[in-house]
C-alpha cells in the first residue's frame, strides 16, 4: 500500500512541473488544417439548381429552392449534416465549398437550420 502511495506522490509532484497536455482552446484558437471540412458555403451566383448536391448528401441535410428565374437558395440543416463534403465534391458548377468554421453548437434547435 505504501509503495502505491509513494508512486502516486512521485507522479503528482512531477506533473506539477510539466506543461499541460490540453490546449487553451477557447482563449487560444488552433490553426485549422487546410483540408478541414467545416460549415458549407454557398455561392448562389454559380448555382444552376441541378440538385445533385441534394441527391448525393448522405445525411439529407440540404434543400435547394428556386427563388426567382435562375436564382436558387440553399437551406442547410446543421443538426443533420455530417460535414463529409460530398455535396462540395459533387457540385458541377463549384457553387459549394467548405469553410474552416466549426463552432456551430446552439442551444436553440431552430438556429440549426441555416439559409445559405
Amino acid at each position: 500500500m505504501s509503495k502505491k502511495i509513494g508512486k502516486m506522490l512521485i507522479e503528482v509532484t512531477s506533473s506539477l512541473f510539466k506543461k499541460p497536455a490540453t490546449s487553451e482552446y477557447p482563449f487560444k484558437k488552433r490553426e485549422i488544417h487546410k483540408s478541414y471540412s467545416g460549415k458549407i458555403a454557398f455561392d448562389k451566383e454559380k448555382c444552376i439548381g441541378c440538385n445533385i448536391c441534394v441527391r448525393n448528401c448522405p445525411a439529407k441535410a440540404l434543400v435547394v429552392a428556386k427563388v426567382a428565374d435562375k436564382v436558387f437558395e440553399m437551406t442547410l440543416s446543421l443538426a443533420k449534416c455530417i460535414f463529409c463534403g460530398q455535396c462540395v465534391v459533387s457540385c458541377p458548377k463549384k457553387a459549394l465549398s467548405t469553410t474552416d468554421e466549426f463552432e456551430l453548437a446552439q442551444s436553440d434547435k431552430s438556429k440549426l437550420t441555416v439559409k445559405l
